[in-house]
């Protein structure tokens, strides 16, 4: 199973993501979507998960969830926008992967047998950070984070 996975779009989705998603069979989006139109876009590729993350204040974004858990392809993950905000151990809950944004930086960790996976954000390039979005391929218990740069 590949799975994509975006953040902080702040309403600005390039074609650029839309094409790299192409084939992914679920999408994941962690927060500060800044507009709603983004996730039904997404939609038209693959089943969307979304958290809201701290500019989507208002509108449908602001009633998704802060926090998700669900498995796909028998993996457990964990989505929320700040990963500063992690309330849970996610090892002792059963977690795999823990899914967030927030810095517009991306990063791939693992920290005790846990995958810590920041697809960086997709939408306005901020400062010098690469503008970007992830992948996860799973297969079986075997998990091959990737990412992909948009600039």
């Amino acid at each position: 199973m590949k799975i994509g996975i975006l953040s902080d779009t702040h309403g600005l989705l390039r074609s650029e993501a839309l094409s790299a998603l192409q084939g992914v069979e679920h999408i994941l989006h962690a927060g500060d979507i800044g507009d709603a139109l983004i996730l039904d876009q997404l939609r038209l590729i693959a089943p969307v998960t979304a958290v809201r993350g701290n500019i989507d204040r208002s509108g449908p974004c602001a009633k998704l969830p802060a926090s998700e858990i669900l498995e796909l392809h028998g993996v457990t993950l964990y989505m929320l926008h700040d990963v500063h905000e992690l309330d849970l151990d996610p090892r002792a809950a059963g977690i795999q992967v823990v899914v967030s944004g927030h810095s517009h930086q991306p990063l791939i960790e693992w920290k005790i047998g846990v995958l810590y996976f920041n697809p960086g954000s997709a939408g306005p390039k901020r400062f010098s950070l690469p503008v970007s979005l992830g992948f996860l391929e799973v297969s079986g218990a075997e998990l091959t984070p990737s990412l992909y740069r948009i600039d």
